[in-house]
């Protein structure tokens, strides 16, 4: 990421916050939404007692909103640790986490640490993960700052690392105490992690809210342009629905499978490449098209729909044709397919939608998958 375009710190001002619930019992909390939220000491208040709290970031954000978050936590806390970590998904790795544990056990921290993933997802997945496994278990506080954590990753409380045989194969799921999208942070964002962001945001559509997906596709101008008003609503839209979905379904025992729309394609994609070569949303967005094509070859949306949804893709900014991943191209997806976590005795299973905004997990035979891999393959 090339830094000369943006500015350290966070603008001053201040408008109307957005509280979200995740209901989970005991377990619920927040999502809190709005501008000048990171560096406000008041967002920070109401969270657990600790001498010390540890805040996880990288090499890229910290420059940029490191220092806004110490000094709105010190009020809190007499202890601020920093841990960075490098930058990028090629680093969800064993041992970029253990970089998280080793500077809590040089630091002495006790299981009252609260820690803070200030990042994007993969600064959420591995913070969440060592959360969960630091002396079996300490607090933890999204504060994502990409548009692709702050509408999808960093709610519902999935964290994990990956492994070089698939994508988020090791992890827990492990609910954060708050989670806080400064919406003032994705200003700093590139173009290129900006569009990932949207496939997250356009995914709910098809799923869950066809209104939805008809004020995206009527504003998609506007929100690639970030016009504030425009991507406030696009964020809370989506926090919404995913808080909904979690809260009928934390362990993805049924409803909440479909939040995978367009990822088995995608995460075979990223595995496929390498982790890094595309982007998540990137792979999402173009997973996205695959299972569309998918669900018209089981008759269950019309090839307008599937080209509907693949123009407002490509208006994102995102990619709508797959690479090809060798020589036998449609094999070497399945293969990878069947490492997903959605995978159940060896079948692969899919999200599919309809016209009405509905989506189901199914399995569908390797032979109609292998005809929608090349038929959306690159040539």
């Amino acid at each position: 990421m090339d830094l000369a375009h943006v500015a350290p710190g966070l603008p001053t001002h201040s408008v109307e916050r957005h509280w979200l619930t995740v209901e989970l019992g005991a377990r619920s909390y927040s999502i809190v939404i709005g501008n000048g939220l990171l560096g406000d000491p008041a967002t920070w208040a109401g969270l657990p007692r600790a001498q010390t709290v540890a805040i996880v970031t990288n090499e890229v954000v910290a420059p940029l909103y490191l220092q806004p978050l110490r000094a709105a936590l010190a009020p809190h806390y007499s202890r601020v640790l920093d841990i960075v970590l490098p930058d990028g998904e090629a680093h969800k790795d064993w041992p970029t986490l253990n970089r998280i544990f080793d500077a809590l056990l040089e630091h002495a921290c006790d299981r009252k640490t609260v820690l803070f993933a200030l990042g994007g997802g993969v600064v959420g997945d591995m913070t969440g993960f060592a959360a969960a496994c630091y002396q079996r278990g300490v607090p933890f506080v999204q504060v994502p700052t990409t548009l692709l954590a702050q509408v999808d990753s960093s709610v519902g409380g999935k964290t994990a690392i990956n492994h070089p045989r698939g994508k988020n194969m090791i992890g827990a799921f492990y609910q954060p105490l708050r989670v806080v999208c400064d919406l003032d942070t994705l200003a700093t964002l590139p173009p290129r992690e900006y569009s990932a962001g949207l496939a997250e945001v356009i995914k709910y559509g098809p799923i869950y809210d066809l209104a939805f997906l008809d004020w995206i596709e009527a504003h998609i101008e506007r929100l690639c342009a970030r016009d504030a008003d425009a991507l406030a609503y696009a964020v809370r839209r989506s926090c919404e629905i995913k808080a909904a979905v979690v809260g009928q379904d934390e362990r993805e025992s049924g409803l909440r499978a479909i939040l995978n729309f367009g990822h088995t394609f995608g995460h075979a994609i990223e595995a496929g490449l390498g982790y890094g070569q595309w982007l998540h949303g990137e792979a999402v967005g173009c997973g996205m098209v695959m299972a569309a094509t998918l669900s018209q070859r089981l008759g269950r949306v019309s090839p307008t729909f599937v080209r509907r949804l693949t123009r407002l893709i490509a208006a994102a900014g995102l990619p709508t044709r797959a690479p090809r991943l060798g020589s036998d191209n449609a094999a070497r997806y399945l293969a990878l397919m069947r490492v997903d976590k959605k995978a159940d005795a060896g079948a692969i299973r899919f999200v599919v939608v309809d016209e009405a905004g509905h989506a189901e997990v199914r399995a569908v035979p390797d032979a109609v998958v292998a005809e929608v891999i090349e038929a959306c393959s690159l040539s």
